[in-house]
């Protein structure tokens, strides 16, 4: 998916992808205004169309693959 890096805010636990609910990955800013958030798995399935009606898409899809941080034994 194109990614266009902007100053936008990060996407947080609480931000749900508009067709399923789950976690959102994927912010699209539309050329009309106004914008869509999207899980991973939306998001890989209607990228065509997005792409077509985008003026920008924040992808913060490689999260899901990062590692997470561990905690120091003084957090546990």
């Amino acid at each position: 998916m194109t990614t266009v890096l902007t100053p936008a805010s990060p996407l947080t636990a609480a931000d749900r992808c508009d067709r399923c609910g789950a976690q959102a990955y994927l912010r699209v800013v539309l050329i009309s205004g106004g914008e869509l958030l999207f899980c991973a798995h939306h998001g890989r399935k209607f990228e065509p169309e997005l792409k077509k009606i985008a003026a920008e898409i924040q992808d913060e899809t490689e999260r899901l693959t990062a590692a997470p941080a561990s905690a120091s034994n003084d957090e546990r």
